[in-house]
């Protein structure tokens, strides 16, 4: 008893000088009692048994994660996934809603259009010239570009303020250029990727609602017609310009590849959220779901570009672990975008860190140690994981410097804590490139039903995609592409038929597509 009270005594001190806190000292012995046997106990077979647990673990997390990945369980969420898009055509307000674009660019349009794209941080205007994909080079050249921060400040401002704020941002874009000044000629065309909810009442016509994100530009506009708003904005301080398209950015994306690729026939935008469209044929949705419409836009709609909403599905068929229902479970709308919770860099990161924190706390993971700062929600930011994991060389330095400048702990992480947190990052990765996966193959089944089209007829099909995760986390859109490809390999397809390809400035160039649609 007394060699104990000797070893409890100088884990104490040891730890105590280390956090220079009481309360901290307390929780590491609390958290992790077999630091109070010191190194004596490491030698004589500690560290083996800790690697063991941590083996474990880690085989442990494998066991949960391995029914996403095969193939069969991918096919039955695909087809679960397809049969609530089904439902969701009929009555769902929410979900699968039709736009006013019901015709995709034939890829000659021509002509100077300008963009603007609203975002939740930035607003970016572009004057586009448009040449048609069989011209040389890439069918379109900025001529000019423009970003503007969306800063806290901006954001405070009241109604028509906002707008106000953008009109004067969009005349310093054409300050020099006759097409934006020159009042004797036609008005500048322009069209709009609108981040934010609104509800469509045209091409270029939709009603304003509550914006989020902190904005209050909605202030005292509720209702109003958004393009409206925008028109007189410009109009008040001379600007000739004429704003004739409002699209959101999963269909700027579609638009965009179409323009270039006329076997585009869905969009798929992952970042921080997760959006899709999907271009499909109109007798598929009940009469409800189009609202009022001019008869003449049902005269000429054979098809139309759909904003699925997809974050909003998966419910009850998703393949939820201890770790998922964790996040759950403090999560302020559990049910509101249960796809979003598996795929999206807003939660990558929170499942990521659910995970380690049960690592270090049961296993030994980081000495037993939690770091502070991983005991606070969503502290693990899907960047840092994808920074670790771009980290291939035989140290893990920078991967093992990058941790511990987020998330410094008086328990350093080893290398072998940095594979162990690549593993669970890796895993959590995979199931959602898996996720998207079964999504997109879901909503290409649906469309090839619609349309009649037997296996031994179907033909390329590229999907557009953008967004962060997309973009930039390591082997994620290969991994995605490798399961569809599994996934259309098993409706009697071949590799390489579903094809994911990314849209480049796919917000601006869509938006000037829209109008070039409009114009012919």
């Amino acid at each position: 008893m007394y060699k104990v009270r000797q070893a409890f005594y100088a884990a104490f001190i040891r730890s105590l000088l280390r956090t220079k806190s009481v309360l901290q000292t307390i929780l590491n012995i609390w958290l992790s009692p077999s630091v109070i046997k010191g190194d004596k106990v490491n030698k004589e077979g500690g560290a083996a048994e800790r690697n063991n647990k941590i083996e474990e673990f880690l085989k442990n997390i494998e066991d949960e994660f391995r029914k996403s990945k095969e193939t069969p369980n991918l096919v039955a969420l695909s087809n679960g996934l397809r049969e609530q898009f089904g439902k969701s055509l009929l009555d769902n307000p929410l979900c699968m809603l039709p736009s006013y674009n019901h015709q995709l660019p034939h890829g000659n349009e021509r002509g100077t259009y300008l963009a603007l794209d609203v975002g939740g941080s930035t607003f970016r205007i572009a004057l586009i010239e448009l040449f048609g994909r069989k011209s040389e080079g890439a069918g379109s050249v900025i001529l000019k570009r423009d970003t503007f921060k969306i800063t806290s400040d901006v954001k405070q401002l009241k109604g028509v303020l906002f707008f106000d704020w953008m009109a004067k941002r969009i005349a310093e874009t054409l300050s020099g250029q006759n097409e934006g000044n020159n009042m004797s000629k036609a008005p500048l065309s322009m069209g709009m990727s609108w981040s934010f909810p609104i509800e469509q009442t045209s091409l270029r016509s939709g009603l304003l609602q509550e914006m989020g994100k902190n904005f209050l530009a909605a202030h005292g506009l509720i209702g109003r017609d958004l393009g409206d708003i925008i028109q007189e904005s410009c109009s008040r301080i001379g600007l000739n310009v004429q704003l004739d398209a409002i699209v959101n950015d999963s269909s700027a994306t579609l638009l965009s590849k179409a323009y270039l690729d006329q076997t585009t026939r869905f969009a798929l935008i992952l970042g921080t959220g997760v959006n899709a469209a999907v271009h499909l044929p109109v007798h598929m949705f009940s009469q409800e779901k189009f609202g009022v419409r001019p008869a003449s836009w049902h005269e000429s709609a054979k098809h139309v570009i759909v904003n699925t909403e997809l974050s909003m599905f998966g419910s009850g068929i998703l393949p939820y672990t201890r770790w998922d229902r964790a996040l759950l479970a403090t999560h302020s709308r559990p049910d509101f975008q249960p796809l979003e919770h598996f795929v999206s860099g807003g939660y990558l990161g929170e499942i990521s860190r659910l995970i380690l924190v049960e690592g270090i706390e049961t296993a030994g993971l980081m000495g037993g140690i939690v770091p502070p700062s991983l005991m606070e929600r969503y502290s693990l930011e899907t960047e840092t994981l994808s920074h670790i994991e771009s980290d291939t060389s035989a140290t893990l330095s920078n991967a093992v410097q990058l941790f511990t400048s987020k998330h410094p702990s008086s328990c350093p992480p080893t290398h072998s804590d940095i594979l162990a947190i690549r593993q669970i990052a890796s895993h959590v990765a995979y199931r959602a490139s898996g996720v998207v996966a079964a999504g997109i193959h879901g909503l290409w089944q649906m469309r090839n039903i619609a349309e009649g089209i037997q296996a031994d007829k179907l033909s390329h099909t590229l999907v557009a995609y953008n967004g962060s995760v997309m973009e930039n986390y390591p082997d994620f859109r290969k991994s995605c592409q490798s399961q569809i490809d599994s996934l259309v390999q098993s409706s009697g397809g071949q590799p390489g038929l579903v094809e994911l390809m990314y849209a480049e400035e796919s917000s601006l160039l869509g938006a000037a597509v829209a109008v070039a649609c409009i114009a012919g």
